[in-house]
């Protein structure tokens, strides 16, 4: 079947009637109403007809994308009709046009049979046409097969003015197949299952207007998935409108009035409207209207819009579209849904259609559009931009456009994703661009600290970049910024200036690389970070930070494994480092720090593997450091610390002296700092004890590879430890019997303690879940203690020839299973002798959830249960299947049956409307269970 596109066509509908049965009255109101909603409806309403249907008739009906038939009772007595209806026919079979029936006071029975009234305006056609035996059999099987479609019966729909809202409210459904079918071919891509969830969300019942918000970045698809939404359900709604543009229109002098009156014009069907009438409002709260508000940017604009949505039905929804999530809660939308970037197939299959004019890209240019899937990450607006931009390039521009990407954002998608950052205030944008150059992925905590001591106001600045898109918040505490959205704030940085020197940040090493090397740096300047290992050594002059008072922000670091200082220099002029808030330098090469450091404003101090030998001298002057150390450095502390020092230190939060191989000692107090919660003393080689502790909150704890050969029993006192790091500890041999009481510790790493060979019976008394890492440790056995270990968690052993067999745990002689999930991992090669006693061991653990990772590719033969392939049937007791540990049959979780069937039918009752969803579901369930290979609780416990 061949098939027209649906922008060739002219008409929307071609209506085919019987003048003189419904010109003037069905006809005649139907088209009123098409016309209403703006489909375009092509009716012939000449009187005087000659004996064949005209040429301009024909190419009506081939430019229609709809035929609405209109059976009359005398349709048929019209040879003009039938030759209509078989040319309708004809483009149903030839274009794939659809046709749709509206039996007006007739019985399609009638209609297909020639039969009735029907059948006796027939038979007048037929005695004129009896000699043309032809001509009659094609009209009475036009007639059938058009009477056999589905279509509309007034006699099933009394009331004329409904039958009318029936038919068109079904040809605004059909039109929108058509069209977004046509959309989804040339642009619309990995929407499906966004346009579902969005609908299903507005399906809700709500006791007053359901309000949705669309929120997320520029160019990510608000407007397309809004207006894809719209398109769809529309025809659902009295009245309905698309406010296109919100925030553009609005800037415009009197736009606001412009659109309120777009917006009542639309919902009421009126052009001549006027907005200011309360009766137009009291109209509106007898319709339900759908209203789509798109790229709204503040509050004001809705509010003068709609005044309030009371004055809208309760089956009335509003879809607003933004950037700003603050606008929605003003506004009391009551689900705000987030839009996400396309997956990687969908991206590469849009960007190829706007590159490659098909769904894939070209032979030659996968990897070149590999790249510039992971430029764009997903987001509409550039893979749309840049497919049209590289369409028809040759391999050599693409490669030079991608590398030119790399350093300078394409205009178009510049100036979209920059209306955000145009609205937001001096402090706003200040920390959007301090992300965007220096803490993209960096923690939350020292960059609000750095932003506060910067006087930015982070609190509020960040609540509103996130709100606004521009950056987020990850699990773990990260700020996070789309790849575009920082190309976007150092685009901002490059446009300052041509020259690097006169810019307010740099970040790429050939940028800064020059502004050092020359010397060219200007009171312009606010911050540096240098990755070392992509340069050459950088000879500084003594007075560059001299020509740079106002910089707040310096990182040298470098991201090679063996990284080493490239930016060398013999002095530093006294008068740099005034406002610096944010030190870090790889490896500084001098002995003592700037002198003119400012204690009040240094937020974070980091020098690891320097040089440095007087910190504590320098210190001293910043009797108001605040905030954090980190101060990693080879010969740190060479001398005894001034005991002074510690009243000084009295803001400190995360001290990092790792790698300070000189370190034999720390200050008495260092555990009592009241803000001190992080201490990192690995890499000390030579620190062999600990002070005594009387209180301290340090919650992560790290003695890595140090000379410790024992912890003090005053330990305890740290009742907010959590994690103890004592890895290749070689000296260690014992742990205090009071480490218990540190109620806190759920993490516990001793693996590398090569002369550990016991652990104290008080581990059985730790009340909060426990991981223990034990590999590489000389532990002769496992205490009788760990037994009683209800909490265990996690425990990592790897077995020795010292290692002894274990009591059975008395929790399982008593019968009572664990209260949390037990993963113990034994790892190292396994001897046969050894395999027996951790059988032994292991034997008192087998209620509970155990993983063995047995170096190799054998089973050993010790093991007693084998079997060949994925799964290995055991014999189980005849009362284990009404164990509640066993959950899931793969069949029931296949077929949706049992227990998983019971759960399943209940999701499946609240989304019964939503076949198609239920339907990729199942298909999912029984796809994944025909993957696994590997074991299920029904056939190992």
């Amino acid at each position: 079947m061949a098939s027209s596109s649906p922008k060739d066509k002219k008409y929307d509908v071609f209506v085919s009637f019987r003048g003189e049965d419904t010109r003037d009255n069905f006809t005649s109101h139907l088209y009123s109403a098409l016309s209403r909603q703006n489909i375009q409806t092509f009716i012939d309403d000449q009187l005087n007809r000659g004996d064949e249907i005209s040429e301009s008739l024909v190419n009506a009906i081939e430019a229609s994308a709809i035929s609405v038939i209109v059976f009359s009772e005398g349709y048929a007595s019209s040879r003009w009709c039938l030759d209509e209806l078989v040319k309708i026919l004809e483009c149903k079979k030839e274009y794939a046009q659809i046709v749709i029936p509206v039996f007006c006071r007739v019985d399609p029975s009638d209609a297909r049979s020639q039969t009735g009234p029907f059948g006796i305006s027939f038979s007048k056609l037929e005695e004129r046409f009896k000699e043309n035996t032809e001509k009659l059999r094609t009209w009475r099987k036009a007639l059938k097969e058009a009477a056999s479609l589905s279509g509309f019966h007034s006699l099933n729909i009394r009331r004329e003015s409904e039958l009318i809202n029936e038919v068109v409210n079904h040809i605004l459904k059909r039109l929108d197949e058509v069209f977004r079918s046509r959309d989804n071919k040339n642009q619309l891509v990995g929407v499906e299952s966004t346009v579902e969830e969005i609908e299903s969300l507005l399906g809700v019942e709500s006791k007053g207007v359901y309000a949705l918000g669309i929120w997320g970045i520029g160019g990510i698809g608000k407007t397309t998935i809004a207006r894809a939404i719209f398109d769809k359900i529309s025809g659902d709604f009295d009245g309905s409108c698309f406010l296109e543009n919100v925030r553009e229109e609005s800037q415009i002098p009197g736009g606001l009035a412009c659109l309120r009156q777009k917006l009542l014009s639309n919902l009421l069907k009126d052009k001549n409207v006027m907005p200011y009438i309360d009766l137009n409002f009291r109209r509106l709260s007898r319709m339900k209207v759908l209203i789509v508000f798109d790229d709204v940017t503040c509050f004001n604009q809705l509010e003068s819009l709609i005044e309030s949505l009371d004055w809208l039905t309760p089956v009335s929804r509003i879809i607003i579209t933004t950037r700003n999530k603050q606008v929605l809660r003003n506004w009391g939308v009551r689900k705000i849904y987030e839009m996400q970037a396309l997956e990687y197939h969908h991206a590469l299959e849009l960007f190829s259609r706007h590159a490659f004019k098909q769904n894939h890209p070209d032979v030659g240019y996968v990897e070149f559009s590999s790249k510039v899937m992971k430029y764009a990450q997903g987001v509409p607006l550039a893979l749309k931009v840049l497919g049209c931009f590289l369409h028809k390039r040759e391999k050599e521009v693409w490669e030079s456009a991608i590398d030119k990407l790399q350093r300078i954002l394409h205009p178009s998608i510049l100036e979209v994703l920059k209306i955000s950052y145009d609205s937001l205030d001096d402090k706003e944008k200040n920390i959007f661009l301090d992300v965007a150059c220096f803490f993209q992925g960096e923690h939350v905590d020292p960059v609000m600290k750095f932003f506060n001591a910067s006087g930015f106001y982070p609190e509020i600045g960040m609540s509103v970049l996130v709100d606004k898109s521009l950056i987020a918040i990850d699990s773990y505490i990260k700020i996070t910024m789309h790849d575009l959205l920082q190309e976007l704030g150092r685009e901002i940085v490059r446009q300052e200036s041509i020259d690097p020197g006169n810019r307010s940040r740099l970040w790429h090493h050939e940028d800064i690389h020059e502004v050092l090397t020359y010397n060219t740096g200007t009171e312009k300047i606010e911050g540096i970070c240098l990755d070392m290992s992509k340069v050459k050594e950088i000879r500084l002059n003594p007075n560059t930070f001299t020509k740079m008072p106002k910089l707040r922000f310096l990182k040298f670091y470098s991201s090679s494994i063996n990284g080493e200082n490239k930016c060398k220099i013999s002095y530093l002029q006294d008068s740099g480092f005034a406002e610096v808030k944010y030190l870090h330098w790889y490896g500084y090469p001098l002995k003592s720090l700037p002198s003119n450091l400012s204690a009040e404003k240094l937020v974070l101090l980091e020098v690891p593997d320097s040089d440095i030998e007087q910190l504590w001298d320098c210190v001293k002057h910043y009797s108001n450091l605040n905030q954090i150390i980190h101060a990693a450095c080879n010969k740190l502390i060479a001398k005894t610390p001034n005991p002074t020092l510690m009243s000084r230190l009295n803001k400190l939060v995360f001290l990092n002296l790792r790698g300070s191989k000189s370190l034999k000692s720390l200050p008495s107090g260092i555990f009592s700092l009241e803000f001190l919660t992080k201490l990192d003393l690995s890499g000390c080689s030579k620190l062999k004890r600990l002070p005594e502790i009387s209180s301290g909150n340090i919650s992560w704890f790290v003695l890595r590879g140090t000379a410790i050969e024992e912890l003090p029993s005053s330990i305890e006192r740290l009742l907010r430890l959590g994690y103890l790091d004592l890895s290749d500890c070689k000296r260690l041999k014992s742990l205090p019997g009071s480490l218990w009481k540190a109620k806190s510790l759920g993490f516990l790493k001793l693996c590398g303690c090569s002369n550990l060979q016991r652990l104290p019976e008080c581990l059985g008394q730790f009340s909060s879940p426990l991981v223990l890492n034990l590999a590489k440790t000389n532990i002769e056995r496992i205490p009788k203690s760990m037994t009683q270990l209800v909490m265990l968690r996690y425990l990592l052993l790897s077995y020795g020839e010292r290692l002894q067999s274990s009591p059975k745990p008395s929790f399982i002689e008593r019968g009572r299973l664990a209260l949390q999930p037990f993963l113990g991992i034994v790892e190292d090669t396994l001897s046969h002798m050894l395999a027996v006693r951790l059988q032994e061991i292991w034997r008192g653990f087998s209620m509970g959830k155990v993983h063995i990772v047995l170096p190799g590719n054998e089973i050993p033969k010790w093991f007693k249960f084998q079997s060949v392939g994925s799964f290995i049937n055991l014999e189980m007791p005849p009362d284990f299947f009404n164990n509640s540990r066993v959950q899931v049959d793969p069949p029931d979780m296949r077929n949706q049956t049992g227990n998983f069937g019971d759960s399943f039918s209940k999701l499946e009752e609240r989304l019964k409307e939503n076949t198609k969803k239920l339907q990729s579901w199942r298909n999912a369930l029984k796809e994944f269970v025909a993957s696994l290979s590997g074991f299920h609780s029904l056939n190992i416990t």
